[in-house]
C-alpha cells in the first residue's frame, strides 16, 4: 500500500517499489466527490497483461472499500500469486480505510484469506508537508472505510498519513537541505516504529516489501484505539532540534486548571496525542490530539471495568494487555497519557504544567459526586470552547 502527500512523491515510491517487483500490478486509485452521495472511484491499472487489466473496471460510483475489494478479488481470481501495488489517494484516511478493506464480510470472507498485506509506504514531500502543518483555517473530510469522516484540518491530515506508515520516504535534492532533514527528523518522531529513508530523490533504493504479519488488520485497529502507548524515539540518530516528551499521571485532571495551562503546554508543539481522565467524566476516555496550533478533545470510549466481559471482548488484544499492565485495584484502567512532539520543547515545563492540573489530595477525597461539581470549560456544555 502506497500513500503520499503529493502525486509526485507517491509516484516516486511506486517507481522504487517496481525496482523490487518489476512484474507487480499497480492499481492507482482516484476518488472524485459527487455531492452528498458516493464518489466516483477511478482505478488505473498498469504492469498487467490485458486479461488482468480487464478483470477490474476502471470507473465506478460507490463505496470505495467495496469497489477495491471487488477489484482485488478479481485480480486474485485471474492470476494466482499476483503482486499488487495499491496506490491510495490523499482523500483517504489510511489506517481506518485499510481496517475496513481487510475486515471479514459475510459471503466473501476476509481479504487476508487471499492476500498477504505488504507494508504501508508513505512518501513525504517536505515543502507541502510543512505548509500543511501550519494550516488549521480550513477543513477537509476523508473517506475512512465507513463513509466520510469528521472534518479535519490539513495539519491533522498530514500527520495522520505519516503515522500510518511502516516505511517513510522523505526524498530531497542532490544535496540534502535543512528543510528535508528537519522534516525527516520530525517524521521519525511522529512515527517511531516506521523505517525512515531520507535519500536523494533520484537515488531511491530497492524498497523492503516483505509481508507484514497476517494479523495486520488487528495491529491497524489497535493503533486507532484511544487508549494506546505510543512509541517514543530514543535520543540520538535523528535530531535537528526535534524532541518528543511523554507525560503520565494516575489521578484525574481538573478541567479548569487544565484549560488554564494549555497555552504553556502546547507552546512549540507540532503534534500531540493521547488520552485523559477528566474529573467530571470518570467513566469516559477523553481523546486528546493536536496538529499544528489546533487542539481537539473528545469523548472517545469507555474505560474497561472489571466484570464487563462484552467490553473486554470488544477491545483489541493490545488494549487488554495494556489494561492488565496498568491495572489499579481502585482506579482500574484509568490514567492520563500524552505525548508531545516539537522543536525545542521544555520537558520540565510541560510536565510541571500538567502535574499542576491534577486533582489535589483534598479534591480527590471528594469522590465522584464532588468531582461532578467542578466546572468544565473544555467539554462541559454548549458554551465550552
Amino acid at each position: 500500500m502506497v500513500a503520499g502527500n503529493t502525486p509526485e512523491v507517491r509516484g516516486a515510491v511506486v517507481d522504487a517499489l517496481l525496482r523490487t517487483a518489476p512484474r507487480a500490478v499497480v492499481m492507482a486509485v482516484s476518488i472524485q466527490e459527487r455531492g452528498e452521495g458516493y464518489p466516483a472511484v477511478q482505478r488505473f491499472m498498469s504492469g498487467a497483461d490485458a486479461r488482468l487489466r480487464d478483470a477490474a473496471a476502471q470507473g465506478a460510483t460507490g463505496d470505495p472499500v467495496v469497489i477495491l475489494r471487488q477489484d482485488l478479488m478479481a485480480l486474485r481470481r485471474a492470476e494466482d500469486g499476483v503482486h499488487v501495488v495499491l496506490a491510495l489517494p490523499e482523500s483517504l484516511d489510511v489506517l481506518p480505510f485499510l481496517v475496513e478493506l481487510w475486515r471479514a464480510r459475510i459471503g466473501s470472507g476476509r481479504l487476508g484469506d487471499h492476500y498477504d498485506p505488504g507494508p504501508v509506504m508513505v512518501g513525504v514531500d517536505a515543502a507541502p508537508f510543512m505548509a500543511d502543518l501550519g494550516c488549521v483555517h480550513r477543513s477537509m473530510r476523508l473517506w475512512n472505510g465507513d463513509g466520510r469522516g469528521e472534518p479535519l484540518t490539513p495539519a491533522e491530515v498530514a500527520v495522520r498519513q505519516v503515522e500510518a506508515a511502516d516505511v517513510l520516504l522523505v526524498p530531497h535534492g542532490p544535496h540534502e537541505g535543512r528543510r528535508e532533514a528537519g522534516v525527516g527528523a520530525l517524521a521519525a518522531h511522529l512515527n517511531a516504529q516506521a523505517l525512515l529513508l531520507n535519500l536523494p530523490a533520484g537515488e531511491l533504493p530497492t524498497l523492503p516489501v516483505q509481508p507484514v504479519p497476517r494479523a495486520a488488520d488487528d495491529v491497524w485497529r489497535a493503533r486507532l484505539e484511544p487508549v494506546t502507548v505510543p512509541r517514543i524515539r530514543r535520543p540520538g540518530g535523528v535530531s535537528h532540534g526535534v524532541e518528543s516528551v511523554l507525560w503520565r499521571a494516575r489521578r484525574p485532571m481538573h478541567p479548569q486548571r487544565l484549560a488554564d495551562v494549555l497555552a504553556d503546554v502546547l507552546c512549540g508543539v507540532v503534534r500531540s496525542r493521547g488520552h485523559l481522565w477528566l474529573a467530571g467524566r470518570p467513566d469516559s476516555v477523553v481523546a486528546w490530539r493536536s496538529a499544528g496550533p489546533h487542539l481537539e478533545l473528545a469523548e472517545a470510549d469507555r474505560w474497561l471495568e472489571q466484570g464487563d466481559a462484552p467490553a473486554w471482548e470488544a477491545a483489541s488484544p493490545q488494549r487488554r494487555t495494556l489494561a492488565s499492565w496498568f491495572w489499579h485495584d481502585y482506579y482500574g484502567e484509568r490514567r492520563n497519557e500524552l505525548t508531545f512532539t516539537g522543536v525545542g520543547l521544555d520537558p520540565h515545563r510541560i510536565r510541571s504544567a500538567l502535574d499542576a492540573a491534577l486533582l489535589t489530595d483534598a479534591e480527590l477525597s471528594l469522590g465522584r459526586e464532588g468531582w461532578a461539581a467542578i466546572p468544565d470549560p473544555l467539554l462541559g456544555g454548549p458554551d465550552a470552547p
